[in-house]
């Protein structure tokens, strides 16, 4: 591999860590670390004209990529997904220039395989085979998968009503698979503690260095595919928030390789009005979110009351120019089937929103119908039957 990983960052503090042990949060303020990279050296081999013959993944950015030791490459060949014109869809609302991501066509279903790709492979790499995380679902089964592809062990900690293709998958999978009664910051108690006692390295989310490293190549992609140019607006489910940490941090270090400048798109975070820690905390003006109270959503991706790296989404939102909201599960459920029907891309309840947020924000013109948005899809509704088919019938 040729990775310029250098060293590790706690993105609060900013003291400096060795990337060569395992690490978790830093240890002075409990908040995430970030792998940080030499950009001036990796820009050397890692040019745009340089991808054409590489691997169509998400490791054919391996320059800024923290795994070392090639043979510890966990892969299933995550990455890469296509970013689609939404051309029918973009008519329909009066858009000539609308894109769809689709991380549903990923390993496992997901976006997820992207962050548990990378996850899983710095812990091979540094010796860590058994391996613990809460989920809400979609993680719980890229885990699990790159566990079994590494032959490492999995345990997982699930609320007991996340969706049945998810419990199914793990046990598939060959983890151990744990239901808890309550939400997935009951679940993360209890890995936590499962981590100590039987000496398991915890993945949860942004709590180890690495996840983000995975999801910020759908940062990677987005530029590359737009031909080296930065959209105006993203609109990104959130729940745990790596997914908009992480391209908020590959456009940072896009810009130090040369590929773009300083233009920055708009990140719009959207949250379920039934689980919105980030978005009240945003329309607070504070910092720090708060945790959400009874939190209920059938998008089990965003049903996360708590988020280490709250702080993170919300710098990225304000320092973009931004903003956050709210979308209630049935309008969101619609926008499942207006996706469906429009663009043949059965979405995620959690992609669903990003339409609806879009929506919204058309109506209050904080995004123009000239501009250029790229929805993200962060999974298949294949993954939400059980739920999903309901509710659709209801809509």
């Amino acid at each position: 591999m040729k990775s310029q990983i250098t060293h590790l960052e706690c993105t609060l503090c900013g003291k400096n860590y060795s990337h060569r042990k395992p690490m978790r949060l830093c240890p002075d303020d409990q908040k995430p670390l970030y792998a940080r990279y030499d950009l001036q050296k990796a820009a050397e081999t890692l040019t745009p004209e340089s991808l054409s013959g590489r691997a169509s993944n998400m490791w054919r950015y391996e320059e800024v990529m923290p795994v070392e030791k090639s043979e510890s490459v966990i892969t299933l060949g995550e990455g890469f997904t296509p970013l689609f014109k939404a051309e029918r869809l973009g008519s329909s609302l009066g858009m000539d220039e609308l894109f769809i991501k689709d991380e549903g066509v990923n390993p496992t279903g997901s976006f997820k395989a992207r962050g548990l790709s990378a996850a899983v492979s710095m812990a091979h790499q540094l010796g860590e085979m058994k391996l613990t995380m809460p989920s809400a679902g979609n993680a719980a089964g890229a885990m699990s998968a790159y566990a079994a592809k590494a032959g490492m062990e999995a345990h997982v900690f699930m609320p007991e009503d996340a969706p049945e293709a998810n419990q199914i998958e793990c046990v598939a999978y060959g983890a151990q698979l744990n239901l808890v009664k309550g939400f997935i910051t009951d679940a993360g108690k209890l890995s936590a503690e499962a981590a100590e006692e039987h000496g398991l390295f915890d993945v949860s989310t942004l709590r180890e260095p690495y996840r983000p490293e995975g999801k910020k190549t759908m940062g990677y992609e987005i530029v590359e595919q737009l031909n080296f140019e930065v959209p105006d607006v993203i609109v990104y489910p959130t729940g745990g928030g790596t997914g908009i940490v992480g391209i908020w941090k590959a456009l940072d270090e896009m810009e130090a390789l040369g590929w773009i400048g300083s233009e920055r798109p708009r990140m719009i975070c959207v949250q379920a009005e039934g689980c919105a820690p980030i978005v009240t905390a945003y329309r607070k003006g504070e910092e720090f979110a708060d945790p959400f109270p009874n939190p209920q959503t059938l998008a089990a991706g965003m049903r996360v009351p708590a988020a280490v790296g709250d702080f993170l989404v919300l710098r990225a939102v304000r320092e973009s120019g931004g903003t956050a909201v709210t979308v209630d599960d049935k309008t969101m459920v619609a926008s499942v089937k207006k996706m469906a029907a429009h663009e043949g891309i059965f979405a995620a309840p959690e992609g669903g929103a990003t339409l609806s947020a879009l929506e919204q924000s058309l109506e209050s013109g904080e995004v123009g119908r000239d501009e250029r948005v790229v929805l993200l899809n962060t999974g298949s509704a294949l993954k939400y039957l059980d739920v999903l088919g309901p509710a659709l019938a209801d809509v």
